[in-house]
């Protein structure tokens, strides 16, 4: 059973920047794709971006594309996601998931952390 624990979210004013962190506590953590998803206010789960396991393979939504990172250290069981020109569609609850398969599709992640509250403002 992996355990994911997001940080780093809050507010921020829009055109700012915020770096999300997800540690794992599976030690086997380097052998899975990691990806973060977002749900804004009233709005169903979406993908954000993920990597894979190699870290070589990354994949962003359009609406995030350019602006932000997503990066992993599997020294320190740990995923993270720049995100910079933040705007205030942004605002959103933000998870990190972990799954076997290198997807965007939510259904196919194993598991998820609690999430994280970004605001921005305009």
């Amino acid at each position: 059973q992996v355990q994911l624990v997001e940080s780093g979210g809050g507010l921020v004013q829009a055109g700012g920047s915020l770096r999300l962190s997800c540690a794992a506590s599976e030690r086997s953590f380097a052998n899975y794709a990691m990806g973060w998803f977002r749900r804004a206010p009233g709005k169903e789960r979406e993908f954000v971006a993920r990597i894979g396991s190699s870290a070589y393979s990354r994949r962003y939504a359009d609406s995030v594309k350019g602006r932000f990172v997503i990066s992993r250290d599997t020294a320190k069981n740990t995923v993270s996601l720049q995100m910079n020109s933040l705007k205030p569609e942004d605002t959103a609850v933000y998870y990190c998931a972990a799954g076997f398969q290198l997807t965007t599709d939510e259904a196919k992640f194993d598991y998820w952390g609690q999430g994280t509250q970004v605001t921005v403002s305009s």
